[in-house]
């Protein structure tokens, strides 16, 4: 008899992370990972008490993919352009990780992550401000770019990245302007 395969931690994450960016969140579970790997639910099972586990280590994979394809800026591009284009191109692994209880809380929380740390970092080195007024920004600006990006990802809208373009254009300068006019106040 030829030795078996051995499922490894790192397989399991990776099939059920491939499950849940083609399919979505809803096809995960232990017979569709053991379908991807080959095996039985036994190795899956063995390795992960439960599918929660699971679905924990593939939210953290699939938000340190996120980050990185927010990281991904140049001339042409802005983290909150790539925010939007991910929700288009990534639909699945969008409405994973901000539509469901794992993305929870308030937007505090997500703001003072050290883990958006180099995102904010980032946003101020782009725009020339410091780090605490990226935060305020970033919070301004977040609720409607994220509302953009859910349309996109929930429904069948066309992704025009003109229109896109312009819409984030006014609203980065409206919340630029509103926050010169409250230093001067």
């Amino acid at each position: 008899m030829p030795p078996r395969s051995k499922i490894t931690r790192e397989m399991i994450i990776d099939a059920a992370y491939e499950i849940v960016r083609e399919s979505g969140e809803g096809s995960l579970n232990a017979r569709s990972i053991a379908d991807r790997l080959g095996c039985s639910t036994q190795p899956v099972l063995y390795v992960f008490r439960t599918m929660d586990e699971i679905r924990e280590c593939v939210y953290q994979k699939a938000d340190e993919y996120h980050s990185e394809y927010l990281m991904q800026t140049g001339e042409n591009t802005s983290i909150w352009k790539n925010y939007i284009r991910f929700s288009v191109r990534e639909r699945n692994l969008f409405r994973f990780l901000f539509q469901s209880n794992a993305f929870s809380g308030r937007i505090q929380g997500l703001i003072d992550d050290e883990r958006l740390l180099p995102v904010l970092e980032a946003m101020s080195a782009q725009m020339g401000m410091e780090v605490k007024d990226v935060k305020k920004f970033f919070a301004a600006i977040y609720y409607p770019v994220h509302g953009i990006a859910s349309l996109l990802a929930n429904n069948s809208m066309e992704y025009d990245e003109e229109e896109f373009e312009t819409i984030l254009s006014m609203i980065r300068r409206g919340v630029l302007k509103e926050m010169e006019g409250s230093e001067n106040a």
